[in-house]
């Protein structure tokens, strides 16, 4: 997800926000929200996040984590336990299930607070030596007051690469896909690789192909849990493809009119396919 315009960020919880404030309201990595079910980018059906003023109509309220503000409506991430029943006429739902129930501002925010929350659960603990961590203050960090120790919100790069031969571009299908969906190529960075690095090798592993110098296209937050994707193409160099890597159910060239299912549009996998076949097709 992208940073939404009219979106300035902020970690300063204000000392008074207003009843309109927007609550992305968390149990577990659920968000509450009332409506949207159903919601598929043929049919969009509309979605709503509760502001402070309907959070307090139910007595529902927790830790806030303050995001900035969208509009110059303040926003708020929250936690409450896990298993938290929904008030009534509200309900928690997983985020991939609302990317067309959501404005895509919201759905944003909505990463972008999951990811805040879910990094104050992670680090209530020092990782060094075990005193419970304050929040740091000036910045969005947590730290320890016994050693030290600094730690700010996690977010793991990850690679995505669409492989081009001629007009043709490789597309592969993991074992957790969707029925015959299928996308294009993606991992983790390890330690002490580029980016670059990461991609050769990603290609190599998982398809058994060379390619060419990869070529910057775009970055997308992804709050699955917490990776910054950033995705590539690249010209096919050789070799055949080989399934060398055991989250790979299948792997293969396709002709711009003759493309297989397709991750959704708000991911930057579908954004890479489709610019790269229309440049493709010209």
């Amino acid at each position: 997800m992208h940073t939404p315009a009219g979106f300035v960020s902020g970690h300063a919880l204000p000392a008074v926000l207003p009843a309109t404030t927007l609550a992305f309201v968390f149990s577990g990595d659920r968000l509450l929200v009332a409506g949207g079910e159903g919601a598929t980018s043929a049919a969009p059906v509309a979605a709503r996040v509760p502001t402070l003023e309907a959070l307090a109509a139910v007595s529902l309220d927790g830790q806030r984590h303050f995001l900035g503000a969208l509009d110059g409506i303040p926003c708020v991430a929250l936690r409450v336990p896990d298993g938290t029943a929904p008030p009534s006429g509200w309900r928690f739902a997983g985020l991939r299930s609302l990317f067309f129930a959501l404005p895509d501002a919201e759905l944003a925010l909505a990463a972008r607070a999951f990811q805040v929350v879910e990094w104050d659960r992670t680090h209530r603990w020092c990782g060094a030596c075990g005193s419970p961590t304050r929040d740091k203050p000036g910045e969005r960090a947590k730290e320890c007051p016994a050693c030290g120790l600094v730690a700010y919100p996690r977010v793991s790069p990850a690679m995505m690469v669409l492989v081009t031969r001629g007009r043709e571009v490789l597309l592969a299908r993991a074992h957790r896909f969707p029925p015959g969906m299928y996308s294009a190529l993606a991992g983790f960075v390890e330690p002490g690789e580029t980016i670059e690095d990461c991609i050769r090798r990603e290609v190599r592993e998982e398809v058994g192909v060379e390619i060419g110098e990869p070529v910057y296209f775009a970055s997308q937050s992804w709050a699955f849990p917490h990776s910054l994707m950033i995705a590539y193409t690249a010209e096919y160099a050789g070799g055949a493809i080989t399934l060398e890597d055991d989250e790979i159910a299948d792997a293969r060239w396709f002709a711009p009119g003759a493309l297989p299912k397709l991750p959704p549009g708000v991911s930057i996998a579908r954004r890479l396919i489709d610019a790269t076949v229309a440049r493709l097709a010209r």
